[in-house]
């Protein structure tokens, strides 16, 4: 009974990390302050956003994240915090995504309760089974490309991973790190769902354009995909 109740709880909770885009603010980028990151990106189309900010102030951020927990209800967006379910919580987020070394799954699900949407990166195939027995509800796979947008130690994975975590984990990948535009159809036909930007929106004058370029760009790439 209890498998059965678990297989059915990651059924229904698949279809809602299946975003496209996946949109992650960084004002140290782009000059502006998160909310007007975010609400440029909604306003191209953005369908998930994830409020990321390693320096701003616990306050600065349930601030922020009260104004776009209010944009993203607005247009139907899922509204994510990084690495902080007690910011989630405060500021009535849909979830949180989590990297290796921050909270454990099971006690960021303890403080958001089990309708939150947790995410959690992962970079190696081990990483990836450990995220899918933790109750996760999708896997972020990366870095896919060299980026130069945060430093990390560890290498590109390339493609190839997330093309194995599709074959054993049903879950939804979130692909993230240096894809550029020309790349989404190679890292979408390896069974990516959700492709992650950052730098590419951050650092230019028209992010809500630019949003609805991309987006039109990853749309045509899964059609291509799904044609071949």
């Amino acid at each position: 009974m209890a498998k059965s109740n678990a297989n059915h709880l990651l059924k229904s909770r698949v279809p809602r990390c299946r975003w496209g885009l996946y949109v992650i603010t960084d004002s140290s980028i782009s000059g502006m302050s998160n909310v007007e990151c975010a609400k440029h990106a909604l306003e191209g189309g953005a369908q998930v956003i994830q409020l990321r900010d390693k320096n701003a102030p616990f306050e600065q951020l349930v601030e922020e994240g009260n104004h776009i927990r209010t944009l993203a209800r607005k247009t139907g967006a899922t509204f994510l915090i990084n690495d902080n379910p007690y910011l989630a919580r405060e500021v009535g987020a849909d979830g949180v995504h989590l990297g290796q070394d921050d909270i454990a799954v099971d006690f960021a699900r303890e403080i958001l309760g089990s309708d939150a949407i947790i995410g959690l990166s992962t970079h190696t195939k081990q990483q990836a089974l450990t995220a899918m027995a933790s109750g996760v509800d999708y896997i972020g796979v990366g870095p896919i490309y060299a980026t130069k947008t945060k430093v990390s130690e560890n290498p590109p994975v390339g493609p190839g991973l997330v093309r194995w975590v599709k074959q054993f984990i049903p879950l939804p990948v979130v692909a993230i790190g240096g894809i550029q535009e020309n790349k989404f159809a190679e890292v979408l036909d390896a069974g990516a769902e959700n492709i992650a930007v950052i730098n590419d929106l951050m650092s230019c004058e028209d992010i809500v354009g630019r949003t609805r370029h991309l987006i039109q760009i990853l749309e045509a790439a899964r059609k291509l995909c799904r044609d071949v």
